[in-house]
């Protein structure tokens, strides 16, 4: 027994730890964006694809790799990826110019997947149903614990250091990880899954997906919505073709399966759609409209994280004891509220207004995250617990995307190609009141999605 649990509480801290890395490296680098921008001479455009290159990499990848993790083995994929993602660190901050950076970010991508893909089914295998949400919830916090402590730490960083400094944390951290689950972290046995990698199906998945998400982050243009029409086409190519193999990347009888499954992966989407774009907008609001610097403004910023990992165990041992629907339901309701309070900011809100919305959307989001994973995670078998961990994560980094894509066709139609000077500031304030109001009712209606799920325990 005492192998047992020091078995999976190294689980628990590898894949915390590894949740950490992944979202601490992200937070910190945002931070770091204008001195990498200086010190390699690109544009604003070109410079947003630092984060494109990465969250495009991580996407593609992350089902391809969460069903190779099924075949091959979930820790032995984990393990690797670390090893991947600190080298592409450690090369990010070696990188001389903006290829040789962008190349690093897809490869950090590749190794983020393998991280995402394959960290909730590690604790799934580890700990029982009844033990699972206290986990996750777990997890989930240390996330958000790396969401909060990157502005301040990377801003540090690259103050006194330079932004290089912050790729070379992370490339520490990654390889501390790697020694907890290479050397230390045991295979549990489980049930792998059986057949061959489905090759193809991971070619027409990876094209599909690239090609809908730049599509619709440039919907307001005629290539734009050109490039989104045909990537929905191959979507439906690539369901065609796995509905047709007898061990295909993504077996969609796990949605026909379980409507568990299948409600709460859409919950998941809707609420990651509904929320993303949250953080970007008041960092603009703060420091342009309210006309903050930008310390200041990521003190402000950080008290949703804060929240979410104070709330994120909490909300994960509750899961254990009740329905995770009625958990996630109530954590849905409460960021509809978050949104709504938004919608009503203008430029004279006093920052009580402001800080009392951030408060409610980081305990409506930590109150839906655990919980909602662990309804996903208990609806399948131990055999697919590899695909279902990259469907979460899937569910999390198109639904980014999806929200980035409302903002960016809102400010494309009021704000245009303009910058966000004093003269359009009540343009940015009604692009920002018209996009939370979409987010609210896009995530009302992912309230009845969340409660559609059904039970989860019989």
């Amino acid at each position: 027994m005492p192998k047992q649990l020091s078995s999976k509480s190294i689980a628990l801290l590898s894949i915390s730890l590894a949740s950490f890395l992944t979202a601490f490296t992200g937070s910190s680098l945002n931070i770091a964006l204008p001195a990498i921008g200086k010190e390699l001479s690109i544009s604003a455009v070109t410079l947003s694809w630092v984060n494109l290159a990465y969250i495009l990499s991580a996407n593609v990848c992350l089902l391809p790799m969460g069903k190779f993790a099924d075949l091959r083995g979930r820790t032995r994929i984990f393990s690797y990826g670390t090893v991947i993602y600190s080298a592409a660190s450690l090369g990010c901050g070696l990188s001389w110019d903006m290829i040789s950076l962008l190349l690093c970010r897809v490869l950090q991508g590749l190794g983020g997947a393998m991280l995402f893909g394959t960290g909730v089914a590690i604790l799934s295998d580890f700990y029982p149903p009844k033990e699972r949400g206290k986990a996750l919830g777990i997890s989930t916090a240390a996330i958000y614990l790396g969401l909060s402590l990157g502005p301040p730490l990377g801003g540090f960083l690259t103050h006194n250091f330079g932004w290089r400094k912050i790729l070379f944390v992370s490339a520490l951290l990654g390889m501390i990880v790697f020694f907890l689950a290479f050397w230390k972290l045991k295979r549990p046995q489980t049930s792998p899954a059986t057949g061959p990698f489905d090759s193809r199906g991971a070619f027409l998945w990876g094209s599909a997906l690239v090609t809908a998400m730049y599509g619709l982050t440039h919907l307001s243009t005629i290539p734009g919505f050109l490039l989104a029409l045909l990537g929905a086409y191959m979507f439906v190519l690539f369901a065609r073709s796995e509905s047709q193999k007898e061990a295909p990347l993504l077996d969609f009888k796990l949605f026909s399966r379980s409507r568990a499954f299948t409600f709460s992966s859409l919950a998941a989407l809707i609420n990651y759609s509904s929320t993303h774009g949250i953080g970007f907008l008041f960092s603009i609001y703060l420091q342009y409209i309210k006309g903050l610097p930008p310390q200041a403004a990521g003190l402000i910023m950080i008290s949703q994280p804060a929240v979410m990992a104070i709330f994120s165990p909490f909300a994960g041992r509750l899961s254990d004891r009740i329905e995770p629907r009625v958990v996630s339901s109530l954590g849905m309701a409460l960021t509809v509220v978050g949104l709504v309070i938004s919608i009503f900011l203008h430029s004279d809100s006093p920052l009580l207004h402001i800080i009392a919305s951030l408060v409610i959307l980081g305990l409506g989001f930590s109150l839906f995250a655990s919980p909602n994973t662990n309804a996903i995670m208990s609806s399948v078998e131990k055999k697919d617990y590899g695909v279902a961990s990259a469907i979460v994560a899937t569910m999390r980094l198109t639904g980014q995307t999806l929200s980035m894509g409302i903002v960016t066709l809102v400010f494309a139609f009021i704000i245009g190609e303009n910058t966000i000077s004093p003269e359009y500031y009540p343009s940015f304030l009604k692009s920002m009141h018209l996009i939370t109001a979409t987010f609210s009712v896009l995530c009302f209606f992912g309230i009845f999605a969340s409660l559609a799920r059904g039970k989860i325990r019989q």
